[in-house]
């Protein structure tokens, strides 16, 4: 028996400058997880991460990350996910900045 499927976002690195970001309904690129599209069903997420794939000129490495729905919108479940939504952390850059 499969197991069920866990929601998804589709998430990368920008080319230009490495911050994380994620893609939205509408097909823009945002560095707020919480304006991703929470993907809940799995050919629909291979959908999404082809038309991302097909950025080279936008984003580098996209993949598909475990999500779930949140008061504001999506929210990472795993600790990498959590960690690429503060921003870089060798310095107090970005989105560190902002705290």
């Amino acid at each position: 028996m499969s197991r069920p499927f866990t929601p998804k976002v589709v998430t990368a690195n920008a080319l230009l400058d490495g911050d994380a970001i994620w893609l939205t309904e509408d097909d823009r690129w945002t560095r707020d997880m919480a304006e991703a599209e929470l993907i809940e069903d799995e050919a629909h997420a291979d959908i999404r991460l082809l038309f991302a794939l097909s950025q080279p000129d936008h984003v580098v490495g996209p993949y598909l990350a475990d999500a779930k729905p949140g008061q504001t919108g999506p929210e990472p479940i795993h600790f990498r996910e959590a960690f690429r939504t503060r921003g870089p952390s060798n310095y107090a850059h970005g989105k560190q900045a902002e705290v």
